[in-house]
Formats: structure tokens, C-alpha cells, sequence
């Protein structure tokens, strides 16, 4: 390696990371995610604590929900974080109501959370690592990293086997804490489980994949192909209508 060549491999290492960066940050939400996903949650377990009224801490939760996504409406923001904070909370909701135990609340979010984490596990074991198929759009990689970008594929699988694993760990810590502990206090463990999990399967995937081979771009290659093809048909046409004309001549 030159003195020439270090500096273009290392700007080339500076862009791959801040590209991934970039993807993970859209792909979750960033920060403003992480307050969606938290707020209801932290409301409803906070006038809970306080009063005990079920359906106060429940009509203020969904509200709190339901107003994160008008202001995502009016700034013209992408809704898909919101708009899935506001399922989980109706879900909760209806859970709490139904059965008059406040708990239940938290018991559609801890059901999704061991699904999604079961899911991440038996995909990767199928072969088809879960982050991958969330994040190859992202990186407008679509599927070629299943066939074409082995060293891609494997830090997908490492990445979902470490979501896996702490969402499952924190399964392991809230399910039983559903049984034994009183609403308040489950509800005070599940906020303070929210990010710094959340937060260490993120940089773990940033990892993993900021030390993998760089996305193929299929979008960029289908276009490049398409604009191949409209040079061969014009170079057929330029040909064909020369060879008129010397016939002609």
C-alpha cells in the first residue's frame, strides 16, 4: 500500500460508516423514534403510579399517541413510527379494558417483543436473517446480499442473532415480573428496559455491518442495464438506417 492509496481506503471506510449510520438511523427511527416508542409508556406508568385510575392512565397514553402523530402530519414526517406506537398503545388499551387489569397494558408490546425476537432468531437459522430483509431496502440492496455479498449476509446474521438475544433476555426479565410484581412496578421496569437495550442492538448491527463488504445497489444497477439497452437499441437503430442509406446511394 502507498502513502497515495491509505487515504482513499480510509474515506472509502469513513463514507461505508457514514452510510450505514445514516440507514440505521432512518431504518429506527432515531431519536425522536425512540421518544414515540417510550412517552405513552412513561405516562401511562407515571398517573398509574400516582392515582391508580386505569382508565385515566390509559385515555392519556393513547392521547399522548395519537397527538405524535399529528405533529408528524403537520411537519410532513414520515408516520410509520408513530402510527405503530399508536397500534401497540390501542392494543394495550383494549387489553387493560377488556379485562380491568391494568397490566395488561404492557402485555400486547411484551408478546410482540418475544415474537420479534423469536423471529430474529428462526429467520437467521432459515437462512434469511431478518435484519437483512429490514434493512436491504434501506441500503437499496433488496436480496442480493442472500446470494451475491456473502460477507454481508453473515453480518446480517450476526446482527439478528443479537436482537434476538437481548430481546429475549429482556422477555426473560419481564415475563416473570408480569406474574409477580404489581403494575407500577412492572410498568417502571418496562421504561427503563425501553432504550438502553434498544440502544445496544443498534450499535451492535452499526458494528457488524460498518465491517462488512459494501451493499450491492441494484436499483443503480437496473438502471445502468436499462440505459445499456437503450444504447444498443439506438446503436441498432443508427446502423440500420445507415445501412438504408448506402443501399440507397
Amino acid at each position: 500500500m502507498t502513502s497515495l492509496d491509505k487515504p482513499t481506503e480510509d474515506t472509502e471506510a469513513d463514507d461505508a460508516r457514514a452510510v450505514t449510520e445514516a440507514a440505521l438511523f432512518e431504518a429506527f427511527g432515531g431519536v425522536r423514534g425512540m421518544v414515540e416508542t417510550v412517552l405513552p409508556g412513561l405516562l401511562f406508568v407515571t398517573i398509574f403510579t400516582i392515582n391508580k385510575d386505569l382508565h385515566l392512565s390509559a385515555i392519556a397514553a393513547l392521547a399522548v399517541s395519537l397527538l405524535l402523530v399529528v405533529v408528524r402530519l403537520v411537519m410532513r414526517d414520515t408516520v410509520k413510527h408513530a402510527f405503530s406506537g399508536v397500534f401497540g398503545v390501542a392494543f394495550g388499551v383494549v387489553f387493560a379494558m377488556m379485562t380491568g387489569n391494568a397490566k395488561n397494558f404492557y402485555l400486547p408490546g411484551m408478546l410482540y417483543t418475544l415474537g420479534l425476537g423469536l423471529a430474529y432468531v428462526i429467520s437467521t437459522l432459515a437462512g434469511v436473517p431478518l435484519m437483512g430483509l429490514i434493512l436491504g431496502p434501506v441500503f437499496k440492496e433488496n436480496l442480493s446480499w442472500r446470494t451475491r455479498n456473502p460477507g454481508r449476509k453473515k453480518a446480517y446474521a450476526k446482527a439478528s442473532y443479537a436482537w434476538g438475544g437481548i430481546l429475549l433476555a429482556k422477555c426473560a426479565i419481564l415475563f416473570p415480573l408480569y406474574w409477580w410484581a404489581d403494575t407500577a412496578q412492572l410498568g417502571w421496569v418496562l421504561v427503563a428496559l425501553k432504550i438502553p437495550p434498544f440502544l445496544l442492538a443498534v450499535w451492535l448491527t452499526w458494528v457488524f455491518l460498518a465491517k462488512a463488504p459494501a451493499p450491492i445497489d441494484v436499483f443503480a444497477e437496473m438502471e445502468a442495464e436499462e440505459k445499456a439497452e437503450e444504447e444498443r437499441q439506438r446503436a441498432e437503430r443508427e446502423e440500420t438506417a445507415g445501412g438504408r442509406h448506402r443501399r440507397e446511394a
